[in-house]
């Protein structure tokens, strides 16, 4: 997806450190903030992704790969998932099978995927990981170049059950969510796909007319999307067509889920490269209509289809409405999209820091999350361009770029702070996937960034002062991972702002599935409410600062502990 006219972003320079203080102080410097450590020799991570890339050129090779957190043994402590690309026919072959870091619960990890079934060779894309089958496990979908495949989790140990589940998609996909849109308790799954490229069908490309380059996705037609419902006995059936969302013109590459008309039914945001991107709302009768036209969020302010990538939805304005974040090209720049409550949605990004920040980046992975504990959702924004030779044909342009985080100061309003997260936040890498998760129980949230045919790096968040409270959830009525309920914690200020448990968003990842609440300082929160999928609120007691409370769907907290 190479553009013409953009320009290399600067380095970032590094400045003093983020202010991490509650939401009463926000005076730069009178705290420390948080800084953002690569840890990952240290924790053991070895992993590098191997894109296949040997000089032809080929599209699939500039897209990959996600990664994830996950609990996949059960043990309260998070672990990682990354989806591993393979060689092309014809080359040297090489071990590429995806990784499964076991948390080893001291700092350090251990790769088990092939001693736990996982170690299977495909040109993987996404990662994707809940419970479908409601036992207490989370099973694993990983998306690819054609076939995707679906792990079932038996207490620890994966078995391949893509053929009995029927959902071994055959198409370029990309990422995938799993949602219960029709709430019946069941874990359905929703696979965005991208372009029909094979091997076969490669199209030649070129800036100089001469040397290859790799092609932008016009060269290729684009794919549907594919919906497959859980029909409760280990299999899906693929609803598609019946669901309305049957439309080869997608190019889709990000998802998230959102409910954006509190009607209690979970739709799906898709961004799509080059082609409009899609909202579609859940009519509540197992069908959808897309109505990003209609919202604001199809195009840019320009009308203009943009090449998005990453996106997420969260509540970073405190309306009690999910806002969106989206991913894309250079010179196109970071959409944030706020929810007006009327089926319209307005983009902040032009003329903001996000709009500037971005402006002259590639941004793949996006995700909002709280950075510092202050309670309001920050947003982390993944870059690096898609062409290794881009400087060849544009000089000011590098291929590896540094990352952003953008800091919300109140409001709907955020700050650019990457300079002030330390040396290792600023160096620049070709980020495709991107997650957070508390991989050290600490409290706060650590960063995965996966990179295009290069390491994984795991940035453990050090240095901030401020508390939490964290909520875990388990349906009964619901499916048991509760994806889709809402939750927020009452505080002696009033409420924070809801945070929705789910899959997906970001690009090709997945972030942790317990809710963090930064609170600032205080030392508790007063209630904590809830909203299970299908409506039902519970209000339960409130909790220390540094617990961990897990709720049961119709038996309120079953269980609290602290963080030491």
């Amino acid at each position: 997806m190479i553009r013409k006219g953009g320009l290399a972003p600067a380095v970032l320079v590094l400045g003093i450190m983020l202010t991490a203080s509650g939401r009463a102080d926000r005076v730069q410097g009178t705290s420390p903030g948080p800084q953002l450590t690569d840890v990952t020799t240290a924790a053991g991570i070895t992993f590098r992704h191997q894109s296949g890339a040997f000089g032809k050129k080929f599209l699939p090779e500039t897209m990959g790969a996600g990664g994830a957190f996950l609990d996949a043994d059960g043990d309260g402590w998070q672990d990682l998932l990354l989806a591993q690309s393979t060689t092309w026919p014809g080359q040297p072959k090489t071990k590429s099978v995806p990784a499964l870091y076991r948390n080893n619960r001291n700092g350090t990890f251990t790769d088990i995927a092939a001693a736990s079934g996982l170690g299977v060779e495909m040109y993987g894309m996404g990662v994707a990981a809940a419970d479908y089958d409601n036992d207490g496990d989370a099973d694993i979908y990983l998306t690819a170049l054609g076939p995707n495949r679906l792990f079932r989790n038996t207490k620890g140990r994966f078995e391949d059950v893509t053929s009995k589940a029927g959902v071994g998609d055959p198409g370029f996909s990309a990422s995938a969510v799993w949602f219960d849109y029709d709430n019946d308790g069941r874990l359905d799954l929703f696979v965005a796909n991208y372009v029909d490229w094979v091997l076969e069908k490669d199209q030649f490309c070129s800036l100089d007319g001469k040397n290859k380059s790799y092609c932008t996705p016009e060269a290729y037609k684009g794919q549907s999307p594919t919906l497959y419902r859980n029909k409760g006995d280990g299999t899906f059936e693929n609803v598609t067509r019946r669901a309305g969302i049957q439309d080869p013109s997608n190019k889709m590459l990000g998802l998230a889920l959102l409910d954006f008309n509190a009607d209690g039914r979970l739709d799906v945001f898709a961004a799509n490269d080059t082609q409009p991107n899609r909202l579609y709302q859940n009519k509540a009768d197992g069908t959808f209509t897309d109505v990003a036209i209609a919202a604001g969020v199809a195009f840019s302010d320009a009308g203009v289809a943009r090449a998005g990538m990453g996106v997420d939805a969260g509540d970073y304005d405190g309306s009690g409405r999910p806002g969106l974040v989206v991913g894309n090209f250079t010179n196109e720049m970071m959409a944030l999209y706020r929810n007006e409550g009327n089926g319209l949605f307005i983009d902040q990004a032009p003329g903001s820091a996000i709009g500037r920040a971005s402006m002259l980046r590639l941004t793949f992975a996006c995700f909002f999350f709280d950075l510092d504990l202050d309670g309001q959702l920050d947003i982390f924004a993944g870059n690096g361009h898609v062409a290794d030779d881009i400087a060849k044909a544009q000089p000011t342009i590098t291929h590896a770029q540094p990352p952003l985080m953008f800091r919300n100061t109140g409001g709907g309003k955020f700050e650019d702070v990457s300079a002030r997260l330390g040396a290792a936040f600023a160096k620049p890498m070709v980020a495709r996937g991107a997650a957070h998760g508390d991989y050290d129980n600490d409290g706060d949230l650590d960063v995965l960034v996966t990179t295009n045919n290069g390491p994984a790096r795991l940035l453990r968040n050090d240095g901030g002062t401020n508390r939490m409270v964290r909520v875990v959830l388990n349906g009964s009525t619901s499916n048991r991972d509760a994806i889709g309920a809402r939750v927020r914690v009452m505080r002696d200020g009033g409420p924070s702002p809801w945070r929705m448990v789910k899959t997906g968003s970001s690009y090709l990842s997945q972030s942790e599935m317990p809710l963090t609440f930064g609170i600032g300082k205080d030392a508790k929160v007063n209630a904590i409410e809830v909203v299970w999928p299908g409506g039902r609120t519970e209000r339960t007691a409130g909790a220390e600062a540094g617990s961990v409370v897990t709720i049961v769907e119709g038996k309120g907290v079953t269980r609290t502990t602290k963080l030491k």
